[in-house]
């Protein structure tokens, strides 16, 4: 297993009691359309978390492979003037992971975390475990609470 993919699932087990199954796939997972494609499953399944940065504030959104994240909308949910897309930097700093593999949690802050309410209607989702080429499956409700996510409709 890739070491941050370990890393992830054992501060997963540590800090929040929960075994993850990570799956690793040498072709990447890195979009939503290569994790679907990997796993076999629908894209919509696909749990994406995206930094966004509101009024300067960082807040990930985790939102489903079917689905952009509105970020107007997200300004709306972190009572912000405006939001936007985090800069590959700003997304280390908020959450200790690299593009591509941000795990729903197990960050390196306290970051406000946001769940696609379309998440909720799938029962098994797979989210990012640490690199852009390790996924793992979870219920989405499981999800929210591991996450300690708001549900929120943030699709375009």
């Amino acid at each position: 297993m890739h070491e941050r993919a370990a890393e992830f699932a054992e501060r997963a087990s540590e800090e929040y009691g929960v075994d993850v199954d990570v799956h690793e796939f040498d072709e990447g997972t890195k979009t939503a359309a290569d994790a679907a494609d990997a796993v076999g499953c629908d894209v919509a399944q696909i749990a994406s978390s995206i930094v966004v940065v509101a009024d300067g504030d960082p807040v990930v959104v985790v939102t489903s492979g079917a689905n952009r994240v509105d970020l107007d909308t997200v300004a709306v949910y972190r009572d912000a003037s405006d939001a936007r897309m985090a800069e590959a930097d700003e997304v280390k700093e908020a959450t200790g992971w690299s593009i591509g593999g941000v795990p729903p949690f197990c960050h390196a802050t306290d970051v406000p975390v946001l769940l696609d309410e379309t998440l909720l209607d799938h029962d098994e989702v797979w989210a990012a475990a640490g690199t852009p080429t390790a996924v793992w499956p979870v219920d989405p409700e499981r999800l929210r609470e591991l996450a300690g996510a708001e549900p929120a409709a943030v699709a375009e």
